[in-house]
């Protein structure tokens, strides 16, 4: 049911990222308008600063990382207080961008413009190991925060490379929007970032990009819609109305006739305030790999299909399971609990359900089996998932979350993070 003005204000932070597409056009296109919503949106330039703002009741909601509602609801925030996940914000769309100098060290360690992700990490071993035997400093990555998929992504790359994030590089924080200047500055070597600030990098001529997380998980989650869990408790109508003008938003996002129109939009200094050039190939999905002209990406980003927006209590849990590899937090059936439960795919359902859109019967699936785009059972219509596999061929089973970090042999905190 549409209104003729708005009649609820909502405040919702952001950060000038690609992934924040939805909640963006959700506003700028009318859709939150025609749902009854006045979405007054407020940029940030750090995810400490949406975490810390949400926290303290300054935002309703916010375009957040996906593991921080589940660190948030486990009292690993400055503030604490339970948020919730009630929408992804979309699938894939980050990717690993090293220095100039660091390429050129894995080009002649084999590196090529493929982006396969086994290739270049074996690549980029053969470098660190160089500096390792003439005594040279480690290698410095960065990451948005120490609760981002970035975070797990890299290590989860570096880990099965047989690069130990702990002891044979330099982990450290940076914002997004300052990745390319740090990397150009020499302060970092290389970073994990969501679209356009991998792009934005080979603009500008000061680093190339190894890898996608796409390749590194296909169909991987990515941001969210995080929600205080007590506004969302005092305002279920407002909530699903923000949903659903953000699943209309999804498709116009995904259409690509929209996609020149999207970049115009993104692109001001209103929102990301970054070259159309930098923006188109995020939104596109033709990326510069390694020293190469742009090429399609299989599966670089999806702001709609594949029930990208849907929140899996297992893509939730598949971040928690890092956690506790890393040192974290403890896996025990307490904290397990708390994570899952900040994951709502029920407010989803009945949100969307109305509206006919096909939603999956289950709620949580073994992530890592789908090797082609599969039909799926729901409740109407039809709804194709994956590919959603990793590239060293583990699978993630939510029900033996202590087996699959058991299995790890490279896990726990670094000398620095005990």
């Amino acid at each position: 049911m549409t209104a003729s003005r708005p009649t609820v204000t909502i405040r919702a932070g952001f950060i000038p990222l690609l992934d924040a597409a939805i909640l963006i056009l959700a506003r700028i296109k009318g859709f939150a308008e025609e749902e009854g919503i006045d979405l007054v949106l407020v940029q940030e330039s750090s995810w400490a600063s949406i975490r810390d703002r949400v926290a303290l009741g300054h935002f309703d909601v916010a375009h957040m990382l996906a593991p921080m509602p589940i660190a948030a609801s486990l009292g690993l925030t400055p503030f604490g207080g339970a948020v919730i996940t009630p929408m992804c914000l979309g699938l894939g769309g980050n990717a690993i961008t090293v220095s100039n100098a660091v390429w050129y060290g894995m080009s002649l360690a084999g590196a090529d413009n493929s982006g396969d992700p086994k290739r270049m990490g074996e690549a980029l071993r053969a470098v660190v190991a160089e500096r390792r035997r003439r005594g040279q400093s480690r290698l410095t990555f960065a990451v948005v925060h120490p609760f981002s998929s970035h975070n797990y992504y890299l290590r989860y790359w570096l880990a099965a490379c047989g690069i130990d994030p702990r002891t044979d590089v330099t982990l450290t924080v940076v914002p997004p929007p300052y990745m390319s200047d740090a990397l150009a500055g020499g302060h970092i070597d290389g970073y994990c970032v969501g679209e356009p600030w991998n792009s934005a990098s080979v603009v500008a001529g000061v680093g190339h990009i190894v890898t996608t997380t796409s390749a590194i998980w296909k169909s991987s989650p990515e941001k969210v819609l995080g929600a205080r869990a007590d506004w969302a408790e005092q305002n279920p109508e407002a909530l699903s109305a923000l949903l659903r003008a953000m699943h209309r938003a999804s498709l116009w996002c995904d259409a690509p006739k929209n996609a020149p129109e999207l970049v115009e939009l993104l692109s001001s200094s209103r929102y990301l305030d970054v070259a159309p050039s930098a923006m188109l190939a995020g939104v596109t999905g033709r990326i510069a790999l390694g020293d190469g002209q742009p090429q399609a990406v299989p599966d670089f980003r999806y702001f709609a299909k594949r029930a990208a927006t849907f929140p899996w209590i297992s893509h939730g849990l598949w971040f928690f399971s890092q956690m506790a590899r890393w040192g974290q937090i403890e896996l025990t059936p307490a904290t397990l609990d708390i994570a899952r439960r900040s994951i709502r795919p029920d407010l989803y359902r009945k949100a969307l359900g109305p509206l006919g859109v096909a939603l999956p019967n289950a709620s949580a699936k073994v992530e890592g089996t789908l090797t082609m785009e599969t039909p799926v059972a729901t409740a109407d219509g039809r709804l194709f998932l994956g590919p959603d596999g990793f590239f060293d061929g583990k699978v993630f089973d939510p029900d033996l979350i202590g087996d699959y970090v058991a299995g790890f042999e490279i896990k726990g905190p670094g000398p620095q993070e005990g």
